[in-house]
């Protein structure tokens, strides 16, 4: 038999594939029977067969192109993407998320490595003006000083938008850093933590003790929750995938990688959010000249929402 004969023959085949179409598309997939849709898998297989056999042999055009158009349309009902499901997404961002974090050993380490060598650091450049100066150097401390010689006394919109723009940039960067140097087996995503620690509470501390700490503090209060806590879990995420190259379970380093990958993907996406939430106030409340009270208010609301999501919202509770 002919091919031309042979695809004629399968006509019948194609006008029912293309009535199961019409129903698909005008029901929801639920409503639809089980045969049927095991029926419109296997007409819609033959189909693509046909269109092989038609393409290679250079049958007539009209042929080919209403392959091409019926295989086409039975591709896209029988892979439809998923539709927009609230509760689906809720449980994704409220449940499982959280409860991620929570139990992600990498961010329990980056957050006790983190916040140990910053209040470390900060209580020795207060008490010890030496230790200050070994670590962000003369240089530095005269340009924190002459950064905050002025009390905050706002800033315009259009400049506020653009310094939104910058923080965002530079923010994410430090952060990225963490992340990066992760992949160095682990080892670098704890020196880059502890650098960052370091380098930030040592100007914390140093800050305490000079008259320009009331305007520094007066700019850093109100973003400094999401912005500290973005840094510890872009950290988080970059150790996370550099020790999985050092304890593969059992897998080759490339596939432990690929896995530790989209375990890390949740919290590389929390940094992403706060890092953005920080930038925003950090260009338009921080600079202001609201009181100081409304910035501590921001501040004390942010740490209480990220406790709340984090700590509340991830603790296990059974099955």
């Amino acid at each position: 038999m002919k091919v031309s004969e042979l695809l004629e023959s399968r006509r019948p085949n194609w006008r029912e594939l293309e009535r199961l179409c019409s129903l698909m598309e005008s029901r929801s997939r639920r409503a639809i029977d089980a045969p049927t849709v095991v029926r419109f898998s296997a007409l819609y297989r033959a189909a693509c067969a046909d269109l092989a056999l038609a393409d290679s042999y250079q049958l007539p055009l009209g042929t080919v192109h209403y392959l091409h158009q019926l295989v086409g349309r039975a591709h896209n009902q029988l892979y439809r993407s998923r539709a927009f499901n609230i509760s689906t997404w809720a449980r994704q961002l409220l449940v499982e998320v959280p409860r991620r974090l929570f139990s992600d050993n990498c961010l329990r380490l980056a957050f006790c490595i983190f916040w140990g060598v910053f209040l470390l650091a900060a209580a020795m450049a207060c008490t010890n003006p030496g230790f200050a100066e070994g670590i962000i150097n003369k240089n530095m401390m005269a340009q924190l000083e002459e950064m905050y010689a002025e009390p905050m006394a706002g800033r315009n919109a259009n400049i506020g938008g653009f310094m939104t723009g910058f923080y965002q940039s530079h923010n994410t960067t430090i952060g990225l850093r963490c992340f990066a140097f992760g992949l160095l087996f682990g080892v670098g995503g704890l020196f880059e933590t502890v650098f960052n620690a370091a380098l930030l509470g040592a100007v914390f501390g140093y800050m305490t003790t000079v008259p320009q700490g009331d305007n520094f503090f007066h700019f850093v209060t109100a973003h400094g929750p999401l912005e500290l806590t973005a840094v510890v879990l872009s950290a988080a995420a970059g150790m996370r995938l550099g020790f999985s190259l050092v304890d593969t379970r059992g897998l080759t380093r490339a596939a432990s990688l690929r896995r530790a990958s989209g375990e890390a993907m949740p919290t590389m996406g929390a940094a992403m959010v706060m890092f953005l939430l920080a930038a925003l106030i950090e260009g338009f409340l921080s600079p202001s000249a609201a009181p100081y009270w409304i910035k501590a208010v921001v501040a004390v609301v942010s740490a209480g929402m990220l406790t709340f999501y984090f700590v509340i919202l991830g603790y296990p509770r059974g099955r």
